[in-house]
């Protein structure tokens, strides 16, 4: 069972950049986007059928053209979750979860930080999220949460630490509050089997930076405590470029 997540950064963009070459090379079980930037309407699902995910669930924004996540399935899921029913996140269209017999996968696409009044609506659903998903594990205790966390969790988990210690996406209280989050019972899927550095998703535009890997990983696959069992990899596909985020991916036992 092969699980990928992408923050596409538009799919109508990505769409026009290869986007379905690369899926149907990569033909994971289930995609996870976030950042889709689109409504359902918008697009030809179609193009997305014609290569096997005949299964297509869109959680949009209510503002046009911004946030939004979506997920692709080849298998159809017993249930579809479009939002939280917390009203604070929900409206600029940010996590959706399917639901199978042995598993749940969630796309989540958390608030990035950029000024004082956006960093306060990221905290604020950070602590609401984590309480969402605590109460949900009760009921679903084999949950995937895959996504854009905007954070980096520890000091190898972006290029220049010192630099940025005082920047939204490594703030200690973000970097505190992950730590957190994986303490309430999850597994950060890709250290779990790799613990090196300078393994990135995300890339800026400016200065060449992908192309001297000068990135940031702030895209996860959270794995809960009793899927710890199934995990057979966990990777990253840096060489796939329809974003300044590139796709990861998680396998599973079945």
């Amino acid at each position: 069972m092969k699980i990928t997540s992408y923050n596409v950064n538009g799919i109508r963009a990505a769409l026009k950049k290869g986007f379905i070459d690369w899926l149907q090379v990569a033909n994971p079980d289930i995609l996870c986007l976030q950042e889709t930037k689109a409504h359902k309407e918008q697009l030809d699902l179609s193009v997305f059928e014609d290569v096997g995910y005949k299964y297509t669930y869109w959680f949009s924004a209510e503002k046009k053209g911004y946030s939004s996540v979506a997920i692709l399935c080849k298998e159809e899921p017993k249930h579809v979750a479009y939002g939280t029913g917390i009203e604070s996140m929900d409206f600029e269209g940010r996590n959706i979860r399917v639901d199978y017999d042995t598993f749940s996968v969630m796309s989540m696409y958390l608030p990035s930080g950029t000024n004082e009044a956006r960093l306060d609506f990221k905290l604020n659903y950070m602590d609401e999220i984590l309480e969402y998903l605590t109460a949900l594990r009760k009921d679903i205790p084999n949950l995937i949460v895959c996504g854009d966390y905007n954070i980096c969790h520890t000091e190898i988990d972006i290029h220049n630490p010192k630099q940025n210690k005082n920047t939204s996406g490594f703030l200690p209280v973000e970097r505190a509050w992950l730590s957190k989050f994986i303490d309430s019972g999850f597994v950060d899927s890709f250290r779990h089997f790799n613990k090196e550095p300078h393994h990135y998703s995300w890339w800026s535009y400016r200065a060449n930076a992908r192309n001297n890997n000068k990135g940031w990983r702030i895209d996860y696959h959270m794995v809960t405590e009793p899927l710890k069992n199934r995990l057979e990899r966990a990777y990253i596909l840096p060489e796939a470029k329809h974003s300044d985020h590139c796709p990861i991916v998680v396998e599973l036992l079945k």
